[in-house]
């Protein structure tokens, strides 16, 4: 399992148009996901930059490249692709960062 972070930029005025489609995701979305080796995936907006932070965990043998191509992303014959292009600055959003520091099982010292 590894952990991947990276930061999207989101057009001006597309706050709530970016939430309303993470908040309707649909259940075909998450199942590919899943089948994809991804979990824990979660999406920040820093409202003053527009900046999207996401963290994910994968599996080793993730299948992420393939996600464009299912049926889950081309719901309603708009593709995630195609949604991403017109809420998302394309040059920022796959900018993947550095791990710098992780804590796990913190445990007090006495």
């Amino acid at each position: 399992m590894e952990k991947i972070a990276f930061v999207m930029t989101l057009k001006p005025g597309f706050e709530e148009e970016y939430k309303k489609r993470h908040d309707q995701l649909w259940p075909e979305l998450a199942l590919e996901l899943k089948n994809a080796g991804v979990s824990n995936y979660s999406i920040y907006l820093h409202r003053p930059t527009l900046k999207l932070f996401a963290t994910l965990d994968r599996n080793h043998d993730h299948t992420m490249a393939d996600l464009p191509n299912t049926p889950a992303l081309k719901n309603g014959g708009v593709t995630w692709r195609t949604l991403w292009k017109l809420i998302l600055i394309p040059v920022q959003w796959s900018r993947i960062l550095n791990l710098c520091f992780i804590l796990n099982n913190f445990k007090k010292l006495d």
